[in-house]
């Protein structure tokens, strides 16, 4: 029951790169995962391309540009547009990234499940996604546009999140979590009260949209009314293109992969719950001793709630 629309090489690691040569080195470009999560969208030539890297890395290491492209029957200006559509400022750093993994590979465990599989088989094929979607995810999650996330958030006079379906459990417990260090935030999950907030926000507004696909209807639209109306946008979204990134000033990753029994909704709330817990520690710390007394305020407020 394996999913064959994409490649499924034996071996894939987590390698290191960004597009901005500043973190260069504190980022990591997982090149195998991405290719992943954007086959669909390379088009024939990109994809060929990528399937030459994904079953060649250790050759291609040693490549020049020319040479990837007579083996692809490619141009040199279609693998360059390929390593930029992978998050890396050109050829060179795939090779950087490609011969870190060779030292260190990461295997691909994002394993289906199977009809006759034992509960120590599930429990096995699970955990192990589940972490290697929090490596993939890590590697995607672009420092600096947390820390621009972070600015948006700390500067907004009034913060809304959004989340419809599976990610509205992920936007209730982002506000709860903002309350708890004490920022002006609220959630709204209901479709027809988003658009209406959304219209109504203002300059002095920032909206968190939490959508794994980026395509679902009733978020694009609130994210795009928000957008229009002057707020600042954020958005955590998985890896790949999709119509709500038009409308973000700021994309955070995660990199969930689906399978036949494991949908979006699984995988994609631990990568986007890692990615609240990060914002939220970040902006604690852009406010510590603010968001210490909050902490302790809002603590023994709800120590009356327990025995």
């Amino acid at each position: 029951m394996k999913r064959s629309s994409t490649p499924s090489p034996a071996r894939s690691p987590s390698t290191s790169a960004s597009p901005s040569p500043a973190i260069a080195e504190n980022r990591t470009l997982a090149v195998m995962a991405r290719i992943q999560a954007l086959w669909s969208s390379l088009g024939p030539v990109g994809q060929r391309i990528a399937k030459f890297i994904m079953d060649n890395p250790r050759e291609v290491v040693h490549m020049s540009v020319s040479e990837v492209a007579e083996r692809t029957g490619s141009s040199e200006g279609s693998i360059v547009g390929l390593c930029k559509n992978l998050g890396a400022t050109g050829f060179q750093q795939i090779k950087i990234a490609l011969a870190q993994e060779i030292v260190q590979p990461v295997q691909f465990i994002h394993e289906d499940l199977e009809p006759g599989d034992r509960a120590a088989t599930v429990i096995r094929k699970i955990f192990q996604s589940n972490v290697q979607t929090l490596h993939d995810t890590q590697a995607a999650l672009d420092a600096e546009a947390l820390e621009r996330a972070v600015h948006l958030l700390r500067s907004a006079e009034r913060i809304e999140i959004y989340g419809i379906g599976s990610s509205a459990t992920i936007a209730e417990d982002a506000h709860y979590r903002m309350l708890r260090i004490g920022l002006n935030a609220k959630v709204v999950v209901d479709s027809h009260i988003q658009a209406i907030s959304a219209s109504l926000t203002t300059p002095r507004v920032t909206v968190l949209t939490i959508s794994h696909s980026g395509s679902t209807h009733e978020t694009v639209t609130a994210t795009r009314l928000a957008k229009e109306a002057g707020a600042s946008t954020i958005c955590i979204t998985n890896l790949g293109k999709s119509p709500i990134q038009a409308y973000a000033d700021v994309l955070l990753y995660t990199m969930a992969r689906e399978t036949h029994f494991r949908t979006e909704a699984m995988t994609s709330r631990l990568a986007q719950l890692a990615i609240i817990d990060v914002l939220i520690a970040c902006l604690a710390l852009s406010d510590y001793d603010n968001a210490v007394h909050t902490l302790r305020q809002t603590f023994d407020v709800l120590s009356l709630k327990r025995y």
